[in-house]
């Protein structure tokens, strides 16, 4: 069994990926600053599941601090199997606001973990990636060779600054790099900037679901798990990879809402907004190349996964309730 650092660990992605990786026996150093990009009772209820658990050991660290990066990690850094980097400022919109935090911790803090890397010898280093490096114009479904060069905000631009330096540590020192751009991911314990959250949230509490657009704009949504187990099916040998992890249902927010006013039983009040200039009108990944390497393919349907929201947030209810949430989705 391996030992494996993650980052961004009180994350959503990054939760599920650890209890997969100790589900199967592993070991995992946890790396998080815990900051409050979003409501951070959501990331403390992770890291409580994860604190449960044999096998993980966490830190409070930020990986953009390079000095305390080196400084918490070099006791265990040279027996780590690989480098699962899940951590990242996320959200097209509030990188508009800040870009700044947004290069700090998605492009500066990539290249600390690839210094670290080099450094200890660690031969495998992932990369959490985004589609929004696709831009305006993306073909549908969208394949790794699409134009990536022309993000339309400083979140996409900052992990195309990441991928490109995952490139040339690859070049220089021989790190194993898969690069995997997620697209739409969703699931219980969820971010609650993001739609499925905030839909769910709102229906059960009656409160009014803000929507930029008239909700035609279509998504292509990935349960968490099926995204997990991509993650981590990209730690086999690769030389340097860019992968889309994606779903396979597309659906608009339209229906979207539907569908939660279907599982809940609830019928929802919708205010329809201006849409949002960073916002992409479409999100669909071809997901050909994960086949092909990894043998993935997400597997959770969409009404198994819309449901599996649901109940997790009806049991969750008492706390879940009281999750702040942003203004627009």
């Amino acid at each position: 069994m391996a030992k494996y650092l993650v980052t961004g660990s009180a994350g959503f992605i990054a939760f599920r990926v650890i209890e997969q990786l100790l589900e199967s026996g592993h070991q995992v150093v946890g790396v998080d600053n815990l900051n409050d990009a979003y409501d951070v009772r959501m990331k403390h209820y992770r890291l409580d599941q994860l604190q449960k658990k044999d096998g993980f050991v966490f830190h409070q660290i930020d990986i953009s601090d390079n000095q305390s990066l080196q400084n918490g990690l070099s006791r265990d850094a040279n027996q780590f199997a690989a480098v699962i980097n899940l951590a990242a400022r996320a959200g097209v919109r509030q990188s508009v606001q800040n870009p700044w935090v947004y290069v700090g911790t998605n492009t500066f803090g990539s290249l600390n973990l690839l210094e670290l890397c080099r450094k200890y010898s660690i031969p495998k280093f992932i990369l959490a990636s985004t589609s929004s490096v696709y831009g305006v114009n993306a073909p549908l479904p969208t394949s790794e060779t699409a134009d990536s060069d022309h993000p339309l905000q400083p979140y996409a631009a900052s992990k195309k600054g990441a991928e490109v330096l995952c490139h040339s540590y690859h070049y220089l020192y021989n790190i194993d790099i898969s690069v995997v751009r997620y697209f739409t991911v969703y699931g219980p314990a969820g971010r609650p900037d993001m739609s499925m959250f905030r839909f769910c949230q709102w229906i059960f509490e009656q409160q009014t679901l803000k929507v930029n657009g008239n909700g035609e704009q279509s998504r292509g949504f990935t349960y968490v798990d099926d995204i997990a187990k991509g993650t981590i099916l990209a730690l086999k040998p690769l030389g340097y990879e860019i992968i889309n992890l994606g779903g396979h249902e597309t659906i608009t927010i339209n229906q979207l809402i539907h569908l939660f006013e279907k599982k809940i039983g609830q019928n929802a009040t919708i205010d329809y907004g201006e849409l949002h200039p960073a916002d992409m009108l479409a999100n669909w990944a071809d997901i050909s190349k994960a086949r092909r390497l990894l043998d993935w393919k997400p597997e959770v349907t969409l009404d198994e996964g819309v449901s599996a929201l649901v109940s997790w947030y009806r049991d969750q209810r008492s706390w879940a309730s009281q999750i702040q949430t942003r203004e627009e989705w």
